[in-house]
């Protein structure tokens, strides 16, 4: 199993059109990555602009695909607009 973390600090003004961006994009990940066993979008309590978004792959290749997909490629420089800084990215391995 993977964990993704991926903090992102939009830029101020810019929250409702960033969610409702990236709520589609959620659906999509939804509808087309069965690999893809979580990927939510969360909002900080003490930084109203940084969201992460919590992801859980079932394996190295779901992960993969996911970087891959049409949806991603499509959707990643829409979202990336409303960015104030660059993403910052974790990795986590399951443990079992």
């Amino acid at each position: 199993m993977i964990g993704v973390i991926a903090t992102l600090k939009i830029q101020p003004g810019k929250a409702e059109e960033f969610e409702t961006l990236f709520r589609e994009m959620m659906a999509k990940v939804k509808a087309n990555e069965g690999g893809c066993l979580a990927y939510q979008l969360t909002k900080g309590r003490a930084e109203p602009d940084t969201y992460k978004v919590l992801e859980l792959y079932a394996n190295s290749a779901a992960h993969e695909a996911h970087g891959q997909s049409a949806h991603f490629r499509e959707m990643a420089p829409r979202l990336g607009a409303f960015l104030a800084a660059m993403p910052e990215i974790e990795v986590l391995d399951g443990v079992q």
